[in-house]
């Protein structure tokens, strides 16, 4: 009757197992990207931009997240277009817990959102390493911005969305 179509259906917890690996898959590629990359550019360049090359590692993950947080995420993996995404999730909207939605509603999301956002950290980080001492900090990060929001997020959309042409 009506009184079972107002209920709202349970949701299950997310299974302990896959929020472990997934959790503990996403932090492995995050020291990959602050200590790893870092001291291995830092290892590649000249005495004098030891400093500099580490800098642009760490400050990429800072930048880098926050935009994946602001529209990387959307432009990802929001909408049915099978080109690119939309503002379904911009600002995280529909993958953060509110009052009117629990955690273990959006819970598998935020993960997926985490994991996938690592690699949208470390890709530029990797670029960094082509462009160590020829290319100056504004420019590295105007370009891993650019990058970001042009390249990577159509790319993952059309691989990794379920939408996307190439899934």
């Amino acid at each position: 009757g009506f009184a079972d179509d107002a209920t709202p259906a349970a949701v299950a917890a997310p299974d302990s197992g896959n929020v472990a690996w997934m959790l503990t898959s996403s932090a492995l590629v995050l020291m990959m990207t602050a200590p790893g990359l870092a001291l291995f550019y830092g290892g590649l360049v000249r005495k004098k931009n030891i400093l500099g090359v580490m800098m642009q590692c760490v400050f990429l993950m800072g930048m880098m997240t926050v935009l994946w947080g602001v529209v990387g995420y959307s432009f990802a993996f929001g909408g049915t277009n099978p080109y690119i995404g939309n503002f379904d999730h911009i600002c995280l909207s529909g993958v953060m817990p509110t009052n009117d939605v629990p955690l273990d509603a959006v819970a598998s999301k935020l993960i997926f959102m985490v994991f996938q956002g690592m690699f949208f950290i470390i890709t530029p980080a990797l670029i960094c390493g082509a462009f160590a001492e020829r290319m100056s900090f504004k420019a590295m990060a105007l370009f891993s911005l650019f990058w970001g929001i042009i390249v990577y997020c159509p790319i993952a959309h059309w691989v990794w969305s379920d939408y996307g042409w190439l899934c």
